[in-house]
């Protein structure tokens, strides 16, 4: 079966309307040099930036009923829906919430990363081998806060004060550990009022794991939002006057059956000629063996037919999906082939991904609106 030829979708809106906007606009309003207008965010002394992970717009429009103090504030003059990035999965869009670049600068590009040595690593659970340093050198929202006199406070699950993910990405600042949405709450209202200027970044996690055990349209799911609702809720009445409030997400989900999925480990025809497969579930970074590429890029896209756009490297990066420039050594972590989802199937390749992983239901990381468009909540208290 071979894919009817139709347009690609369009890349993340870069450059003023994504994730990676939000922490310069919030250094901005902060007057933090390194910041960048934009987003609506004002001149203020203090900034809560909340990420609710696995929140689309779409989603949160679809289910009002359980979240309407959400769905109320995003119909303020501030705020509005704005784009992930690409993969739209949490560890990409995560490093460019926090340092304020697009995939193709700062060069953390997919879930599963292809280093220069050829070893493929999880950027959820890197090794303890990998230079975090070095794997992501850009300084981040942060320590430019912190360097200029901001109070900043990360607050989240005790595990994540150190991991890899917030090591490369997220790092600066202090780190309060809380578990409970209550206790987050409570962390960060405290934390807003240090300093003469604060800035509190904040990770609810739980819908996202609810989307991916559950599927993103699930009662579980909606029981999850309606929490998420309450948290926000509490919030907005524990922040102290005059406190800005961001509350914004990484990414959404579509729900994937079983039965629409392919595993490379399975299917030769997705693994001969393949050295390895990194990036997505849903952008597939496809790795050729040298001379391999046309019979590679002939085979999945006759194997994955309507379901997946098989695209080479210069294409996709001529698309924009990476943003508007792609650094050389970014492009080396790349594929020769993006395979890049245009309905809910996924890639999946059961010799690297963990059994959690390859039993999700909710699934996101390509570019269908359902995935990529976001909230973008702003809110003066």
């Amino acid at each position: 079966m071979t894919a009817a030829p139709d347009a690609l979708p369009d890349p993340p809106a870069y450059g003023g309307g994504c994730l990676a906007d939000v922490m310069p606009a919030a250094l901005h309003a902060l007057g933090v040099d390194g910041g960048r207008p934009g987003l609506g965010l004002e001149p203020t002394s203090r900034v809560v930036v909340l990420l609710v992970d696995g929140l689309g717009s779409q989603a949160l429009r679809a289910h009002a009923a359980e979240a309407p103090v959400l769905t109320a504030l995003m119909d303020g003059p501030a705020s509005r829906s704005i784009t992930s990035v690409f993969p739209s999965t949490t560890p990409i869009a995560l490093t460019s919430l926090g340092t304020g670049l697009t995939p193709g600068v700062h060069g953390i590009t997919g879930l599963l990363l292809r280093l220069a040595d050829g070893r493929v690593v999880n950027t959820l659970a890197m090794p303890a081998q990998v230079d975090l340093a070095a794997l992501q050198p850009r300084p981040t929202a942060f320590e430019l806060a912190t360097a200029a006199g901001v109070a900043v406070t990360r607050v989240g699950p005790a595990p994540f004060a150190t991991e890899g993910l917030t090591a490369a990405a997220l790092r600066g600042g202090e780190y309060a550990a809380a578990e409970l949405p209550a206790a987050r709450v409570r962390a960060t209202a405290t934390a807003v009022r240090r300093g003469e200027r604060a800035l509190v970044y904040c990770y609810y996690g739980a819908l996202d794991h609810t989307g991916h055990r559950k599927g993103s349209r699930s009662a579980a799911w909606r029981t999850e939002l309606a929490v998420v609702d309450r948290t926000v809720d509490e919030l907005v009445d524990a922040l102290p006057a005059g406190t800005t409030l961001v509350v914004t997400s990484d990414h959404g989900m579509v729900d994937v059956r079983p039965a629409d999925r392919w595993d490379v480990a399975t299917t030769p025809a997705l693994s001969d000629g393949v050295e390895a497969v990194s990036g997505d579930l849903r952008g597939v970074q496809v790795h050729c063996r040298p001379g391999a590429l046309d019979a590679v890029r002939a085979a999945w896209q006759e194997t994955l037919g309507g379901a997946f756009w098989v695209l080479p490297q210069a294409d996709a990066v001529a698309a924009g999906f990476y943003g508007p420039v792609v650094e050389p050594f970014v492009r080396e972590r790349l594929g020769d082939l993006l395979a890049l989802a245009r309905t809910d199937h996924v890639v999946v390749d059961s010799r690297v991904l963990p059994p959690a992983v390859m039993s999700m239901i909710g699934m996101h990381g390509g570019l269908s609106r359902a995935e990529i468009d976001v909230p973008l909540v702003v809110h003066r208290t």
